[in-house]
């Protein structure tokens, strides 16, 4: 039990870690008050969220491995893969 204590307060700290730097980015945006500023600390925000939940995911599924058969360990890594497709802009 407690390895799977570690791993969620791992899991939080990431997510706090995150949560920092997108406050972060919001006070660079309103510092420099202009629109192209913005949009380049928002385009490197969209680097950061994806690492971020793939890291997170990651962390929960070797969490919950031993509760999950092979075929539903599957189905949820596919799941993050398409949401990290699906969000990407072309």
């Amino acid at each position: 039990m407690n390895g799977l204590n570690n791993i969620l307060y791992v899991m939080v700290l990431l997510r706090i870690i995150s949560s920092l730097i997108e406050l972060s980015a919001a006070g660079l945006m309103y510092y420099f008050k202009s629109i192209e500023t913005a949009i380049r600390i928002n385009a490197l925000l969209g680097l950061v969220g994806p690492l971020i939940l793939i890291l997170v995911s990651f962390l929960g599924l070797v969490g919950i491995c031993n509760q999950l058969n092979l075929k539903n360990l599957i189905l949820i890594g596919t799941g993050v893969i398409l949401i990290i497709l699906g969000t990407r802009q072309f």
